[in-house]
C-alpha cells in the first residue's frame, strides 16, 4: 500500500481535539503525532508521508485524548528541566509551571557557596521530578525526596532508576508523610534548600476531566482552602532548613497570599516572596530561614 500524507491527517486531528474542548488541540495533535513517529515535533515537516498504518495508530490516540485522557498517560513521558519522567495512571502529571519553581532553586543553589555539599529536600515528590531534576542539573547535591503515596513512589523509583541508568546522582527516597513532625530529624538545621509541590488544590475546586479523572486525589486536594498539607509542613521546613537556608512551595493560584501569611506567622522566615506564573497568577511562595 502507498504511503499517506502526514499534515492532513493533523489538521483533522486538531478539529476533533478542539471539538472535545481540548485546550491546546494543535500542540498536542503534533505530540501525539512525533510520539507515534519516534521524532520531535520540530521534525514533523520532515516526515510528510507516513504508512497507512501509522496513520490508523494516530487516529486512535487523537480519539483517546479526545476523550480527555491526558497527553501524558498517551506518551507516557513527561518532561521537567533536562529530563523526561515515565508517568501514567497512578501519579501527579508534572505542569510547565514547575519549571519555574524548578529554574529559581537552581538559581539558589548556584548563589550557594561552594564549600559544602548542598542538601536539598523534595516534600510530596510525586514522580520525583524536580528532586531528579536537581539532581541531574547538580550531580554534586544530596538529594532527598519524601512520597506518602504507594502508588506514586513506585512511578518515582523507576524515574530515579532510569535516572541511575543515565548517570545520574542517584537521590535519596522515602515513604513518608510530610505532616509527620518527625520527619526527617537527622537533617535538622543542615537542610540548604526545601521545594515542595504538595497537594494544594481546594476542595470545592472544579477541576478539567484530564485532572479530576485521571490525577491521583490525593496529590491534588489540601482541604477546604487547599493549604492543609501545606499548614502541617511549614514547621518542619523551619526545621530542617539552615540559617539562611531557603524554601520554595507552590500552590493554587487562590492562596498564595494566605500562604505567605502562614509562613510569616511561623516566625522564622524573612524574605518572603510570592511568584507568579508565566500567565501572570500566582504560583509558588519563596522565603528564608532566620
Amino acid at each position: 500500500m502507498s504511503r499517506e500524507p502526514l499534515r492532513p491527517a493533523i489538521n483533522a486531528a486538531v478539529e476533533a481535539l478542539a471539538a472535545a474542548g481540548v485546550h491546546s488541540p494543535r500542540a498536542d495533535a503534533e505530540h501525539l503525532a512525533a510520539h507515534l513517529l519516534g521524532v520531535e515535533r520540530t521534525r514533523l515537516a520532515m516526515t510528510p508521508l507516513v504508512e497507512p498504518g501509522q496513520l490508523e495508530a494516530y487516529r486512535v490516540l487523537v480519539a483517546r485524548r479526545a476523550e480527555r485522557i491526558p497527553l501524558q498517560h498517551l506518551t507516557g513521558t513527561a518532561s521537567i528541566g533536562e529530563i523526561d519522567l515515565e508517568v501514567g495512571p497512578g501519579v501527579f502529571i508534572p505542569r510547565p509551571e514547575t519549571e519555574l519553581l524548578f529554574a529559581w532553586a537552581l538559581g539558589q543553589l548556584e548563589a550557594l557557596p561552594h564549600d559544602h555539599t548542598p542538601i536539598v529536600v523534595d516534600l510530596c515528590t510525586g514522580s520525583g521530578a524536580l528532586a531528579l531534576a536537581i539532581a541531574q542539573a547538580r550531580p554534586d547535591a544530596d538529594v532527598h525526596a519524601v512520597e506518602i503515596d504507594q502508588a506514586a513512589l513506585q512511578w518515582a523509583r523507576r524515574n530515579a532508576d532510569l535516572r541511575i541508568a543515565a548517570g545520574d546522582t542517584p537521590i535519596t527516597l522515602y515513604a513518608d508523610d510530610v505532616t509527620d513532625p518527625d520527619l526527617l530529624t537527622e537533617f535538622d538545621g543542615r537542610v540548604d534548600l526545601v521545594l515542595s509541590n504538595p497537594p494544594y488544590i481546594p476542595d470545592s475546586a472544579e477541576l478539567e476531566p484530564e485532572v479530576a479523572e485521571h490525577d491521583p486525589r490525593i496529590a491534588l486536594f489540601g482541604g477546604p482552602d487547599g493549604l492543609d498539607v501545606i499548614r502541617a509542613m511549614i514547621p518542619t521546613i523551619a526545621r530542617l532548613l539552615r540559617p539562611r537556608g531557603v524554601t520554595a512551595i507552590e500552590h493554587d493560584d487562590s492562596n498564595g497570599s494566605d500562604l505567605a501569611a502562614l509562613l510569616a506567622k511561623q516566625g522564622e522566615f524573612t524574605d518572603i516572596a510570592e511568584h507568579p506564573d508565566l500567565a501572570g497568577k500566582p504560583r509558588f511562595v519563596a522565603a528564608t530561614r532566620t
